[in-house]
């Protein structure tokens, strides 16, 4: 008897990934959690039966939203992430021994508590000294807070449900007034290719270009991500994502990665057409 978890990408296509068996399933106030073992992308966890990252590519989302702002920023002491409770975008940041502390907002203390046991080896960087956990809504903990981070990482991955208020234009702008003068936001941007998540993308886009002044959209190949293609805004104040880019100072640093390098970096912002066409769009 075969044993396979299915995830619905539209109505008409779904992942499936056979299953060797299943590690954790619990219901937290928020949302379902389940983890499960398999032998294609190793242990992976689900929130209401949406992947949201497995031990085969979790390093590659986690590298391009931390080291693409990372190349760009010259200064980034403290930062801000939102979501992150698996720990996974805290530990790619803690190679970087400029990086003076690190705010971790999640609203399920389940999740982290799941991570902690099942993925021991990516929450372990919770318990750095430089991290500190806040259980709480992102958007109530971003809306008091002014001129506070070098650079802010939106890590929450669904536009409904209780992180909804992530993908506002009120969460734009707490970002914007949380950052300072030189400040950068990274953010989940969804995949276009489904006709379904393509008003997501652009709404998400048309919101931050509108607080930004400073707004672009990068991409990376992620297997279990909608399509197996992932899009990540950069939203900056001061920094632009290419003509700021320090290709020789990030190298020098001799950063541990698997998917990013800097010349990545540059073909990131090169995005297929329309991609580009959608974008274009909302930015008129």
């Amino acid at each position: 008897m075969e044993f396979w978890f299915s995830e619905l990408h539209t109505g008409n296509v779904k992942l499936s990934v056979r299953i060797e068996k299943q590690l954790f399933s619990g219901e937290s106030e928020y949302q379902r959690i389940d983890v499960f073992d398999s032998e294609e992308f190793g242990k992976f966890i689900s929130l209401d039966g949406e992947i949201v990252f497995s031990e085969k590519d979790e390093f590659i989302y986690d590298e391009m939203v931390t080291h693409v702002p990372m190349a760009v920023h010259p200064h980034v002491k403290n930062v801000l992430i939102i979501g992150g409770g698996d720990g996974g975008v805290a530990k790619e940041l803690l190679q970087y021994k400029s990086i003076e502390s690190i705010d971790v907002v999640e609203t399920d203390r389940m999740f982290v508590d799941v991570c902690r046991e099942y993925f021991p080896e990516v929450a372990c960087a919770l318990d750095d000294e430089r991290v500190k956990i806040h259980y709480d809504d992102g958007l109530r903990f971003l809306r008091n807070k002014k001129g506070i981070y070098d650079l802010i990482i939106n890590d929450s991955t669904d536009p409904f449900g209780h992180t909804e208020g992530l993908f506002t234009k009120e969460f734009y702008g707490s970002c914007y007034n949380a950052l300072k003068d030189d400040g950068i936001t990274v953010y989940q941007h969804g995949s276009p290719f489904y006709d379904e998540d393509e008003a997501a993308c652009r709404s998400m886009h048309r919101k931050a270009f509108r607080s930004f002044p400073i707004s672009r959209v990068y991409q990376a190949h992620i297997p279990t991500c909608p399509s197996g293609y992932w899009l990540f805004g950069f939203a900056s104040k001061k920094y632009h994502p290419i003509k700021d880019f320090k290709p020789k100072e990030w190298n020098g640093l001799k950063i541990e990665t698997w998917y990013y390098t800097t010349h990545l970096h540059m073909g990131a912002f090169m995005l297929p057409k329309y991609v580009e066409d959608l974008l274009e769009e909302e930015e008129q």
